[in-house]
């Protein structure tokens, strides 16, 4: 199936840009920001800038800025973390080149936190060897980052901002790409031109019934790609996040209790207050996430609970209350005193570490198509993401895409594109959310934390046949673009979970 649309779609607005971002987190405005500013840029968000996974990000950055600390060290904590899977010359590029992007971002005023002495405050979590992780806002360096480089983009007379879009398919011609399908909230379809065009669309999340990923996080950019050839790498490796606040309730998006919690001191417990990580891992609480998640989900087949317990209740209220501002609000909300309480938790869908392939200027197989943050796979991350890594990515291969676009400008602006010929398939005739539903339930059944060949090659058979409904018929509807979108890229998990039959970092075969 190479495009989402059918023949009986008609556009009603025809634009042209010199280069287009489709994705309004850290990836897509960093990229925007080091375009040369003679380039006309439209940044596209699907709804608004304070709702992506980069505005939820809490963890931090991680980057090289101590004396005693080193490029190297930050390469080998990588490599051990992504299980030797990790393109080694990705890894030494982000390790490299992450300090002169974090001075770019302390020049653009990015309010990273400080100590007492006015020093950048470095902060540990699992798998690193040293303190490296900075922050901004405490557990909102996310949104502080985001605030400040969509403040910047603002002020930039050459991007344009087109908030509340829906990115449908990638147009390419003999050439590569040609430009792109997009929808406004009417349900309008424009037409838009371009020969360079960076996907920064975010994650999966909404793959799984449990995500840490806000609601719009249906890997549309991911799934676009995949229909215009590009080549994919990894999908088998999604980072479950040990530590998603535990509800009673379904909730569309899991809050995540930072690892930085656990940097701080947290310990992991049962409810019979026994630390069950001990002797499990040489960090134990702070092991690689896979491991943590993993160790926690046995917990809870051994005990036959539904979460486990973070105790920071060693730590000052005070203290709690400045360092993570958000997560105590919010569990303070639900009831809980993080300074006096467990907070249950337990593992939840956070970061794909796979996605379209690129190469070390985030450039796919499709000429003009560039990825960069989780859309990408740089192979910076192997089969296990280090923590606090994915922001850093977003930013040194942003910046590699813009660099890399500038180097072949000027380039040919293309005619406008048009819409591909294609057949009118009949009206869709299924109930979208239900069958969205059902792709969460199957891929949390079968494709979780601890997968088996028989339970994913279930899988196979229920998605493919969800799948091949949707292909057969057409829907108008952003429903029908997101349900699309999750269920090629569940195809495409299942397919890569069974064709690796051993278990390594965050692909575990029980089997």
């Amino acid at each position: 199936m190479r495009y989402a649309i059918d023949g009986s779609v008609r556009a009603t607005r025809h634009s042209r840009y010199d280069v287009v971002v489709v994705g309004a987190g850290i990836a897509g405005l960093y990229t925007a920001l080091n375009l040369d500013p003679s380039m006309k840029c439209c940044v596209f968000a699907k709804e608004t800038i304070d709702i992506s996974n980069s505005w939820l990000a809490q963890g931090g950055i991680a980057v090289v800025t101590a004396p005693d600390d080193d490029p190297e060290l930050h390469f080998k904590d990588t490599i051990v973390a992504g299980a030797g899977l990790c393109d080694e010359d990705a890894v030494h590029v982000l390790v490299d080149e992450g300090p002169m992007n974090i001075r770019k971002l302390i020049e653009m005023h990015v309010p990273f936190d400080l100590t007492e002495n006015g020093e950048l405050d470095r902060t540990r979590e699992g798998g690193h060897h040293k303190n490296r992780i900075l922050h901004a806002g405490g557990d909102a360096t996310g949104r502080e980052t985001v605030k400040t480089l969509a403040f910047i983009a603002s002020q930039r007379d050459n991007i344009i901002f087109r908030d509340n879009t829906v990115f449908v398919d990638v147009l390419t011609d003999e050439a590569g790409v040609s430009g792109l399908v997009v929808k406004d909230d009417d349900g309008q379809y424009e037409v838009v031109s371009t020969r360079r065009l960076v996907l920064a669309t975010g994650g999966i999340g909404q793959v799984f019934e449990t995500s840490t990923n806000p609601d719009i996080a249906t890997g549309d950019g991911l799934a676009a790609a995949i229909r215009a050839g590009a080549e994919l790498r990894g999908m088998e490796f999604i980072q479950f996040h040990p530590t998603g606040l535990w509800s009673a309730d379904r909730e569309s998006r899991s809050f995540l209790i930072s690892e930085s919690v656990r940097g701080e001191g947290g310990l992991l417990k049962n409810s019979e207050g026994v630390r069950f990580m001990v002797g499990k891992h040489e960090l134990a609480e702070l092991a690689p996430r896979d491991i943590v998640a993993r160790g926690i989900y046995n917990e809870l087949r051994r005990s036959g609970e539904s979460h486990v317990f973070i105790d920071i209740t060693s730590k000052p209220e005070e203290e709690l209350r400045r360092r993570f501002p958000t997560i105590f609000n919010e569990c303070l909300r639900r009831g809980i005193n993080i300074a006096h309480d467990l907070i249950p938790v337990c593992p939840v869908q956070h970061y794909m570490m796979g996605g379209v392939k690129t190469d070390l200027h985030a450039l796919t197989k499709v000429p003009g198509l560039y990825a960069c943050g989780e859309t990408a796979s740089t192979g910076v991350h192997g089969a296990n993401r280090l923590a606090s890594n994915s922001m850093l990515e977003c930013l040194v291969f942003g910046r590699r895409a813009a660099e890399h676009i500038n180097s072949v400008h000027p380039f040919d602006t293309p005619s406008d594109a048009a819409l591909p010929p294609l057949p009118v398939r009949p009206a869709l005739d299924a109930d979208l959310k239900s069958l969205r539903h059902e792709l969460q339930r199957i891929m949390s059944k079968d494709c979780f934390v601890i997968r088996t060949k028989s339970g994913l090659e279930e899988a196979l058979r229920e998605v493919t046949s969800i799948l091949e409904t949707l292909k057969a018929g057409f829907d108008p509807s952003k429903a029908y673009d997101e349900t699309l979108s999750l269920a090629i890229i569940s195809v495409n998990i299942v397919k890569s979970a069974l064709a690796r039959r051993e278990s390594i970092g965050a692909h575990y075969r029980e089997d």
